[in-house]
């Protein structure tokens, strides 16, 4: 197994961990439900499309029989991921607690990178799945 596929796997249980705490704490101090966008992209971003890269990476190469096509953007892949979804959920609730345009901006920029973690995604199975014409 490569190394990002076990990183993108292990940091999806951490998200889990993460958000479900987040959840009870919401539930126990109702002042906290301000913070429902990032439970919820906690656990879409982090716990479910985490853990779909990791297997996605993993199994879909091997289903078609080809190896991954490019194994250094998996690694590009996970840093952007990651740092883009702590990047935006950190800004937002610092906007949450401390209104302020910059924190706004900075929550929308690393927003318009976890697109572009996507993105590397869907190059990256595209090629490895379909076959060359």
């Amino acid at each position: 197994m490569d190394r990002f596929v076990k990183n993108f796997i292990i940091s999806s249980i951490i998200y889990l961990g993460i958000s479900s705490i987040l959840g009870v704490c919401m539930l126990r101090y109702p002042s906290l439900m301000s913070l429902k966008f990032v439970h919820s992209h906690l656990n879409m971003l982090g716990w479910v499309s985490m853990m779909i890269y990791g297997v996605g990476y993993h199994v879909l190469p091997r289903f078609s029989g080809r190896p991954l096509r490019y194994p250094q953007l998996g690694e590009l892949h996970f840093l952007a991921a990651n740092i883009s979804l702590i990047g935006m959920l950190l800004f937002y609730t610092l906007n949450v607690f401390m209104p302020l345009k910059t924190f706004e901006g900075f929550a929308a920029v690393f927003g318009a990178l976890q697109v572009v973690s996507i993105g590397l995604f869907f190059y990256n199975m595209l090629a490895t799945l379909l076959p060359k014409a």
